[in-house]
């Protein structure tokens, strides 16, 4: 929440306190009493899932709007006429007046502001851009958290007109109907600050004559934001009193304030509220016939840990279509990303429009591509006749020559992601179903250059689009090579038959989910920093959740408010301590269920955290507080020896996507890690417990609460080699005769993945499987992967052992300093940005600059950036803000007894990049064998 003088935008005075003084005892019960049923009436219009910090919260949302739309607004009856608003006003009557006017003479600097901009304001189109700018960015500053929780991003006017011309035109030409006809209803649900509806009444599509009509009967939209409510609201009604200033002023009925999710859901005693009016309007659009849905849905999928205390609402219908649709249709075991906002706008959109109608969003356009929505793809084509996707591109979670195709964001800081506009059309009368059309903007686009290409355009029939036909994965995009389908795959679920996999296990990297806490470059203090949090999270956050626990009646809650319970009081703890334990769904149970960390200093071990860069991590395989500590108590026990592939899942244009380690990995350590072991040790005491592999573990504990066994003693492990006899014979059927080994393949397959040729000719397939592993066509080209995976290998695990890299020049002042704080790139005079960096030369230290650093170094590239820029990146000194932990990457070295351990760590990691560079161009190109070009 946005703060002025130390003091909350939002907050509103404790009523055990605040009244106290100046209220009599009896007042106090009737405005708490007013309060409580205040904050039903909320909970009956909106999901029910309310809490009173999220009452409070809109009522201050109401508090600091105003003024503003007063502002932005002026001689409009608004506050005094709109139904929310009034409810609003009442309640903060009866609460506090002097609390809204102290609150409102903070902002009257903002206030200002608005009345000066506005007076700038000369056509329709500049008060629409007025508006989203102005409210995009007050919300990026006071309501940053509710920005986030909701994906609150405004949309540009010219995007806004390309999608409701494009659905005029499709009515015109599909059904043969004017969108001017009162019969055909539209709605916005997700509406913001209006703009689409709004840009609708302007534009003329909607002829004067039925604009009246159309406003009051047939024009609808829906907000969950106050702030956005109230001014979609005095949108609509400025933009009518213009186009006919003879009417007298009455309340729009366009705006229903709910939650559009849950809007479908059954509501008890529906009018008996203050907000019967709202609501008696929802309850009637819900049984409307509706046949066009418009708008920029919320993107958001939720809160990175528990500590940020912004978790994504539950619905459950909306959820079960979702689980039954999108999820159930899906390969991918990577479920989560499937409960987006904006992938839930979708699924409920096409269930709104029923057999027949039009879609037309501007969203995240990640669904294209990610293989956790081939199954929402599938259920696209099945669902609707034609779908038009106009590509925007803007995806700026990419990094280089990639990130620069991509170009300007769309939404500007709003995202990160590619956006693209989809308008999908059910036509029960089209005998074709699943059309796919398709075009993209040129790469390298900036922002204003997308947009004015989309004004040209005006319409979905002004482009010139591209067919799709999706292959049988669900692809759309970037389809994968059919012909890899009869290959082995490096590994899958057990429990998919027949098994075509040739490592018989694997896991993703160790994933912390309190990195700060768990690795550090120094064994006393990342003691010290675990010994601490554990402490903290068994004397101090257990006790509380506990005490919360004890005040709940749980007998008298359903199933679902239990668990809704359960997550307020971990998420309430995860916001108190978070300075002291960093909160992941691991100690969720523990603490609810009363289960103590036990802290062991034995538990340290050796880790790779980024590529070349070495960490000690505390691997709490059985204690629980590694959040998902993968399979590494089957490849490294004891500090046992084994050899891991880290395969980089989902890579695209990341580099090389195979790096080899004898250490256990961060799950990013090589992108999202998927890491395969030579060997699997098995406890011989264990008890046994079927698991399942890889994607899955990044949402499920290998071991469970129930399922805890204890470390083996040294020495009670069985080995065997994690290849499968099935995938050995099956390499073995191509070279009849030839003795393979398993560590033969091993490291066939590692001199493969580094094959430019392979990366080309598979690189869609990377993108959403795991790697396919063909044969090549004669066992001298085996051999020669074979060999040069071997080397490759011996270059990456002993990355300290190889010899530094002497043709550089060293600048060194006498007495010089070895310590790093930061070491940075050299600058190139006249540029800017990354085309700045002079990669030829480092300054080291204050005392210290490396020259002549050869650029060829820079085209070893693992997960989007070079060997080198990694060790830039992370060998320093960080602190971080929340805890206060330090991180000293100097002590990595002087703790394993190694002098100058940064400076001798990058000029020998010169050497692996240029020896990995020259191995890689001499491999032979990739010739298949004619048993896999069956």
């Amino acid at each position: 929440m946005g703060r002025l003088g130390g003091r909350s935008w939002c907050d509103l005075p404790d009523t055990d306190s605040a009244y106290q003084n100046s209220y009599r005892r009896s007042k106090k019960r009737r405005v708490e009493k007013k309060f409580e049923a205040f904050s039903k009436e909320l909970k009956e219009t909106l999901n029910g899932e309310l809490s009173e910090e999220d009452v409070r919260e809109m009522l201050g949302q109401h508090i600091v709007t105003k003024p503003v739309v007063d502002a932005l607004f002026a001689g409009f009856p608004f506050s005094e006429k709109n139904p929310i608003a009034k409810a609003m006003s009442t309640m903060l009557e009866a609460l506090d007046e002097a609390g809204m006017k102290s609150a409102t003479k903070l902002l009257d600097g903002f206030y200002n502001s608005v009345k000066i901009r506005t007076k700038n304001i000369k056509t329709e189109q500049d008060r629409q851009t007025v508006i989203l700018e102005l409210f995009d960015n007050f919300f990026k500053v006071a309501f940053p958290k509710m920005r986030e929780k909701l994906g609150i991003i405004y949309t540009r006017v010219e995007v806004v007109d390309f999608i409701n011309q494009s659905v005029a035109d499709i009515l015109k030409k599909e059904f043969n109907k004017d969108i001017s006809s009162n019969d055909v209803h539209v709605l916005d649900p997700f509406t913001g600050t209006g703009t689409f509806i709004c840009r609708l009444l302007q534009s003329g599509l909607i002829s004067k004559d039925k604009l009246l009509e159309k406003y009051r009967h047939s024009l609808h939209a829906q907000e969950i934001v106050p702030l956005a409510y109230y001014v979609a609201s005095m949108n609509m009604e400025a933009i009518m009193h213009d186009k006919f200033p003879e009417e007298e002023y009455m309340p729009n009925e366009v705006m229903i304030w709910t939650d559009t999710f849950a809007s479908n859901e059954q509501k008890t005693d529906l009018f008996k509220t203050t907000l019967a009016e709202n609501n008696k309007r929802l309850q009637a659009l819900n049984g409307e016939n509706i046949e066009v849905i418009i708008g920029n849905p919320p993107y958001s999928v939720g809160q990175d840990s528990a500590n940020d205390d912004n978790r994504n609402e539950h619905y459950e219908q909306l959820d079960k279509r979702l689980a039954a649709t999108y999820v159930a249709g899906t390969k991918s075991s990577n479920k989560n990303k499937l409960y987006d906002s904006y992938i839930r706008a979708y699924r409920w959109a096409s269930d709104r429009i029923g057999d027949k109608g039009i879609i037309g969003f501007i969203t995240n356009a990640g669904w294209l591509e990610s293989s956790s929505a081939d199954g929402m793809r599938k259920c696209m084509a099945e669902e609707f006749s034609s779908i038009y996707v106009y590509h925007l591109k803007g995806n700026q979670r990419t990094s280089g020559e990639r990130s620069r195709k991509e170009g300007g964001k769309i939404f500007g800081e709003g995202s990160r992601a590619p956006v693209a506009i989809v308008i999908l059309v059910k036509n029960p009368e089209d005998k074709e179903k699943g059309k796919i059309f398709y075009h993209e903007v040129a790469d390298y686009l900036t922002r204003e250059e997308k947009l004015k290409e989309v004004a040209n355009y005006g319409s979905i029939e002004n482009i010139k689009w591209r067919r799709i036909f999706p292959n049988e994965h669900g692809d759309w995009l970037n389809l994968r090579e059919s012909s890899s389908a009869s290959l082995m795959i490096m590994g899958r679920s057990k429990a998919l038959v027949p098994r075509d996999d040739i490592f018989d296990d694997y896991s993703l990297g160790v994933n912390t989910n309190r990195d700060n806490w768990v690795y550090n470059s120094s064994k006393d203090a990342l003691l010290r920093n675990v010994g601490l949090s554990i402490r903290a999270f068994n004397e101090q956050c257990i006790p509380f959740v506990q005490e919360e626990v004890s005040k709940v009646d749980w007998e008298t809650l359903e199933k679902r408010k239990r668990a809704e319970k359960e997550t307020e009081i971990v998420s309430k703890t995860a916001k108190k301590f978070s300075s002291k334990v960093k909160w992941a769904s691991s100690l969720d149970r523990r603490a609810l269920k009363n289960r103590e960390i036990i802290f062991n200093q034995d538990s340290v071990v050796d880790s790779i955290y980024r590529p070349f860069v070495g960490q000690y991590l505390y691997y709490d395989r059985f204690g629980g507080f590694t959040h998902r500590p993968g399979h590494f108590d089957k490849y490294f026990p004891n500090g046992k020896e084994n050899l891991v592939i880290c395969v980089n899942q989902g890579a695209q244009d990341a580099g090389h996507i195979a790096l080899m380690t004898n250490m256990i990995p961060d799950i990013h350590f090589n992108g999202d890690s998927q890491c395969f072991p030579y060997y699997i040790y098995e406890e011989k005491s264990a008890k046994a417990k079927t698991v399942t592999h890889g994607e899955e573990d990044l949402f499920s504990n290998y071991v469970t609460d129930e399922d805890e066994v204890p470390p083996n003693e040294e020495g009670k492990h069985t080995r065997k080699e994690a290849i499968t006899d099935d995938a050995l014979d099956h390499f073995r059927d191509a070279y009849l005769g030839k003795d393979i080994s398993k560590k033969d393949l091993f490291y066939y397959i590692y001199g493969l993945l580094h094959s430019e040729d392979y990366r080309k000719k598979y690189a869609n397939n990377l993108m959403k499987e795991l790697p396919r592993i063909p044969r090549v066509a004669t066992f001298e080209q085996f051999t020669a992967f074979k060999e040069a995976g071997e080397k490759l290998g011996n270059l990456h695990l002993n990355f300290e052992k190889q010899p530094r890299y002497e043709n550089v020049n060293v600048i060194m002042k006498p007495n010089a300093s070895f310590r790093v704080e930061k070491m940075k790139w050299g600058k190139i005079p006249g540029r800017t940005g990354n085309a700045a960096k002079d990669k030829t030369r480092l300054i080291y230290n204050g005392d210290i600059t490396i020259e002549n650093i050869p650029l060829e170094a820079q085209d070893y590239v693992v997960n989007k950036k070079s060997a080198l820029d990694w060790l830039v990146e992370r060998c320093r000194v960080t602190v971080d803000k929340a805890s206060g932990i330090v991180n000293d990457f100097n002590k990595y070295g002087e703790e394993k007894g190694l002098e100058h351990y940064p400076y001798d760590l990058f000029l020998k990691v010169i050497t692996v990049s240029l020896e990995t560079v020259k191995i890689v161009k001499a491999l032979p190109p990739l010739e298949i064998h004619p048993l896999d070009k069956a």
